[in-house]
């Protein structure tokens, strides 16, 4: 049976609304820095159709092989990486993949990840306090939960949660030490905090700040962001879709000042972030907390011919069929005929 069967329904989030924001066009090149299953994925290889190319990315290893059988129809279009989106430039220099149109991170997990017990994502099923979005990574939730004081745990719960209890949490996670399970992790904070309390699970803050903590999430984030409005080009766009505040804020602030700053290198798509309607919802009730935010590359004249032109024409990597001199040539003359 394939890796593709056995994965659990995978549903993109507002995949309408994101293949309006990235405005995806036919022979269009774009990065999907999330690739998950390959759900936004395959939606913009179908718009972009014919010509189009996709280079997708993910740190963890079994997403790319679930998205690789599920993308198979498109394997001339598609490049898959497995790595991390800190690493966004590193990668698009090493396989000529800039400028493009247009660049996408979906920063939820995937329905792969949660459902599987053995990563320890989620507090509904039992399994090792692990959380690293890749093997290659050395600190697990469990090394998180069991070696730091309670003041680092109650400011790690505090930071990365937002979560009122941090210090009842951090002080029972001390007297039960060691916690090697998920569901000794959700008993105990259980037992500090009582049962639930309004909408959300007890556990469901606690668990997000180890999970952003193992990955370094946020800071990841920020370095990618920067990253891509470089790799964008003309009238390129970038579309963020986050699931917590802490994720949504440094999205808001970095795309605000991208489009505030004297030279201005973003122009806010919407200014009003969008969200799932009831009826996706409905369907898919995980994507209810999902808000998207996009933008679109601005590029003046002289940055264009001290930044673009040098990238593009100066980095010493072999073409491998992704570069597009055609694009390029046309964005020369147009620039030049300004």
């Amino acid at each position: 049976m394939s890796l593709k069967m056995l994965a659990p329904i995978h549903i993109p989030v507002l995949v309408n609304e994101t293949i309006k924001a990235l405005a995806v066009q036919p022979g269009g090149r774009y990065i999907d820095c999330t690739l998950g299953a390959g759900g936004h994925a395959t939606a913009i290889l179908d718009h972009s159709s014919p010509g189009g190319q996709l280079l997708g990315i993910d740190a963890d290893p079994e997403a790319i092989k679930i998205a690789e059988e599920r993308l198979e129809a498109y394997s001339g279009s598609a490049l898959l990486i497995n790595d991390n989106f800190a690493n966004l430039q590193t990668i698009c220099f090493k396989y000529d993949f800039f400028p493009v149109h247009g660049i996408l991170f979906d920063l939820g997990l995937s329905s792969l990840q949660l459902e599987d017990r053995g990563r320890g994502f989620s507090f509904q099923h039992d399994g090792p306090l692990d959380m690293r979005l890749s093997p290659d990574q050395e600190v697990t939730a469990a090394d998180i939960i069991n070696t730091y004081s309670q003041v680092e745990l109650a400011q790690l719960i505090k930071t990365y949660g937002e979560e009122g209890y941090r210090r009842k949490i951090a002080q029972h996670i001390i007297k039960q030490r060691p916690i090697e399970t998920t569901l000794q992790l959700v008993q105990t904070i259980e037992q500090a905090i009582g049962g639930r309390r309004g909408k959300i699970h007890p556990a469901t803050k606690t668990f997000q700040a180890l999970r952003i903590a193992v990955n370094q999430e946020l800071e990841h984030l920020k370095t990618a962001l920067i990253q891509a409005v470089d790799l964008l080009g003309f009238n390129g766009r970038l579309v963020v879709i986050s699931y917590h505040s802490l994720e949504d804020r440094i999205v808001k602030q970095f795309m605000q000042q991208e489009s505030r700053a004297d030279n201005a290198r973003l122009r806010l798509i919407n200014k009003k972030v969008i969200t799932p309607s009831q009826a996706e919802v409905q369907l898919n009730p995980r994507s209810r907390s999902a808000k998207l935010r996009a933008a679109e590359r601005i590029i003046t004249k002289d940055e264009y011919f001290k930044t673009t032109e040098k990238l593009c024409f100066s980095v010493g990597v072999e073409a491998g069929g992704w570069r597009r001199p055609v694009l390029l040539e046309r964005l020369r003359r147009a620039f030049s005929a300004a």
